[in-house]
């Protein structure tokens, strides 16, 4: 019985380890939008068994990147084309204003000090180059500052909505934008600003101005 509750950690460390690995050669392009992801080839790249492996691709499926079909496997999903970003952006844009606004009127103390929280550990991340390591802690912390804020807004289908969009993985899979680190702290400040002082008009003004200049700044890209 020791010996089990001893291995369950071990094994779920192991799972998270190669999950993440998984999810670094997807949004670092080494394996490339479309391409068949094979169980036993990455099981020899990272030298563990094939379950663990299954065991990521399942959870990256739920992601969005990965997808799975019957007789064919497993490939990595597609890159956002530009209208696809622009589609998601309007879902964002549907969605998160009227989050932040409601996040406002309802949220107690203690969402005000984990949004509060998640913004300081973003000013202090460090964020370099353009792979997957560089950027993945900064680009966690941007999905959970949004993430906290609809949580904060009482409604749980909306929640689960903003969630289900894993809008930063597929954002961030596409590239990094110089200077996009700063500017997104700001707005995020703005976000925050208007959640302190309780103003649904002000949060709602500025998600939708966070959203529509981040928009713009993807499809400025090079």
């Amino acid at each position: 019985m020791l010996a089990e509750k001893r291995e369950l950690p071990q094994r779920q460390v192991l799972a998270d380890s190669v999950y993440e690995a998984v999810k670094a050669m997807i949004m670092d392009h080494v394996i490339k939008p479309g391409e068949r992801v094979g169980i036993d080839a990455i099981a020899r790249t990272l030298d563990v068994s094939p379950t663990p492996v299954r065991e990521a691709l399942s959870r990256l499926t739920a992601d969005g990147l990965v997808t799975k079909r019957s007789l064919v496997g497993y490939r990595a999903t597609e890159l956002l084309t530009p209208q696809g970003l622009e589609e998601l952006f309007e879902m964002r844009l549907l969605l998160e204003p009227r989050a932040a606004a409601l996040a406002a009127e309802n949220c107690d103390d203690e969402h005000l000090d984990r949004i509060e929280e998640v913004l300081e550990r973003m000013r202090a991340v460090p964020y370099s180059g353009e792979r997957y390591a560089g950027y993945g802690e900064f680009a966690a912390l941007d999905q959970l500052f949004h993430d906290t804020i609809t949580e904060a807004s009482g409604r749980r289908l909306l929640a689960d909505a903003v969630q289900r969009l894993h809008s930063h993985l597929h954002i961030f899979r596409l590239g990094g934008i110089a200077g996009a680190v700063q500017l997104t702290v700001a707005e995020h400040d703005r976000i925050l600003r208007a959640l302190l002082r309780r103003n649904p008009d002000r949060a709602f003004d500025a998600m939708t101005e966070h959203l529509t200049l981040s928009l713009e700044r993807q499809c400025a890209r090079d």
